[in-house]
């Protein structure tokens, strides 16, 4: 499942990404639509048994 694992991991940076700019800017509504996202891809990328990349806000997610 190569596509699929790199699809998921892309997910989660891309959701990292969006969160990090939306705190940024100060905006809370795309900030907590940012971070349901990045759960949601967390979850997904876990539950399939594979690591997400490490990235911008990745520390927070132990947090």
């Amino acid at each position: 499942m190569p596509g699929f694992e790199e699809a998921a991991r892309a997910r989660v940076r891309q959701a990292r990404a969006e969160l990090l700019a939306a705190r940024e800017a100060g905006d809370a509504v795309e900030e907590a639509w940012a971070a349901d996202e990045l759960a949601d891809a967390l979850r997904t990328v876990r539950d399939h048994g594979l690591e997400p990349d490490d990235g911008p806000a990745a520390e927070e997610e132990t947090s």
